[in-house]
């Protein structure tokens, strides 16, 4: 059930030449709030990159990850898909090899294809059913989950080696060396996941970044920022590399975080001083602040003048934007995709609003432990270690009935304007996003109708993600 062989036609060939497609990388930042960038105003952060595109590309001020923590959001931009439909639930869970990706469909239509950095989707040796060649890499340098200084990473499935160095300054070597390898073996264009380990906890960076932030009251909290600038100058090195060879013009370089800011490792007395715009949570909570975080797209082509928008994007998007920019479809499009096509915002900035609400769920995951899983522990134990676990027993449970009601966990329904929030069986609870944006007012007593029309909505897409869930997709 789970050996699932490369799709080698997924999709129809593209009907452009190859020198006329866009280079796209996906560039994401792991832990990275909202506002944990110097364009936020954020009162000590440099981050000299970021600023510089956001100051050129669209910057989005409303964009979601599709969950408040890493493994589902990480999910959602390969897939398309709310992670709950393949039980990605929560960190350390695996995705399922059913599933199609983004770069499975890219390789198909004459995309180069390499992942440098994070991976957390499943296990990254050469065995496991869900890294990334199995996934639609062609090239690959990769963790199973965050890394700091030195990381061990595993090149291709093989055994990890450590790399000595700054690590968002490695999976910047290794993406420019793909690249390098791509441009000397022809004309064909590039789709590139840069997934940086930073600024998850715990936090390591050089000597020269943290004197950077000698003046942050807290230690912890100078070396994440000290991380976040570490990140943000190998991201600067990357650009300066595409502009070098002639490449940035006509590449699209989408950048975000997986969720929400954290206060993982950061003392209670240093927290005062995290900033986050004053949304209300945080990682792993079903707020705004366990969601919001930056984005930018940068793609000089075709986003010549500096724009930003307040319509509400998540990263499921990404998958149906980048179908709908190269006029490419999905190979089995009966199956449930969950992200909206933002192609007329990008091209035309001609979408004032957005045509669909987002879901968001975090899945109450204790019921299914008990369940058989959906491949062997042996394929799917992780083999890189972490400063917190020699490896990771990455999971995936069979979930044979779905459920039509009594869905458990926490959910929220996101349009324009109105959230919905039910958290577990609590009362349902309303928010103006517009009006109040870091949610402080309830307005579920005072809007019943809205509350039932959302909850009704959410509730149906509930059932669609279950059945999902039950396998019915594959």
């Amino acid at each position: 059930m789970y050996l699932v062989p490369f799709l080698l036609a997924l999709t129809s060939p593209v009907s452009v030449a190859a020198a006329d497609l866009p280079n796209i990388v996906l560039a994401l930042a792991d832990d990275q709030g909202w506002g944990e960038v110097g364009y936020k105003r954020h009162p000590y952060l440099l981050t000299p990159t970021l600023d510089e595109m956001a100051a050129s590309g669209l910057r989005f001020d409303r964009f979601y990850a599709a969950a408040p923590t890493c493994s589902p959001t990480r999910t959602s931009i390969l897939t398309g898909r709310h992670p709950n439909r393949s039980g990605v639930f929560s960190p350390n869970h695996t995705t399922r090899p059913e599933e199609i990706t983004i770069a499975q469909i890219l390789r198909s239509a004459g995309y180069r294809t390499g992942h440098f950095g994070k991976w957390h989707v499943g296990a990254v040796k050469a065995e496991s059913p869900t890294n990334p060649a199995r996934m639609g890499y062609e090239e690959y340098l990769a963790h199973d989950n965050f890394f700091e200084m030195h990381p061990p990473l595993s090149r291709n499935g093989g055994p990890p080696e450590i790399i000595r160095g700054e690590s968002s300054e490695i999976c910047v070597d290794a993406a420019l060396d793909f690249v390098e390898s791509v441009r000397s073996d022809g004309e064909e264009p590039f789709f590139i996941t840069l997934w940086f380990g930073s600024p998850h906890s715990p936090y390591r960076a050089t000597d020269e970044d943290l004197a950077l932030y000698a003046d942050v009251p807290g230690s912890d909290l100078a070396a994440r920022f000290a991380e976040i600038t570490a990140m943000d100058r190998a991201l600067g090195r990357f650009r300066a590399a595409l502009k070098q060879r002639g490449l940035a013009d006509n590449t699209l370089l989408w950048y975000t975080s997986d969720n929400g800011i954290t206060v993982e490792g950061i003392p209670e007395e240093q927290r005062r001083d995290l900033y986050n715009g004053g949304w209300r949570g945080r990682k792993g909570q079903i707020y705004e602040g366990g969601l919001r975080v930056p984005a930018i797209i940068e793609w000089p082509a075709k986003i010549p003048r500096p724009r930003n928008t307040q319509v509400p994007v998540v990263t499921t998007d990404i998958f149906a934007t980048l179908l709908g920019l190269l006029d490419l479809s999905h190979p089995q499009p009966d199956r449930p995709l969950d992200g909206a096509d933002i192609t007329p915002l990008i091209l035309r900035n001609e979408m004032p609003q957005r045509g669909s609400a987002i879901g968001f769920w975090i899945y109450d995951r204790r019921a299914e432990t008990g369940n058989q899983r959906w491949m062997p522990a042996e394929l799917t134990r992780g083999t890189t270690p972490t400063t917190r676990n020699p490896g990771i027993d990455f999971v995936n449970f069979q979930h044979p009935v779905a459920k039509t009601e009594n869905f458990g966990g926490s959910a929220a329904w996101t349009g324009n304007r109105y959230k919905l929030i039910r958290i577990r069986s609590e009362a349902p609870q309303l928010y103006d996003l517009l009006a109040d944006p870091r949610e402080r007012r309830d307005l579920a007593s005072e809007q019943p109708e809205r509350v039932g029309a959302m909850l009704a909505a959410m509730e149906a897409w509930q059932r669609s993600v279950e059945r999902s869930l039950a396998g019915n997709d594959y």
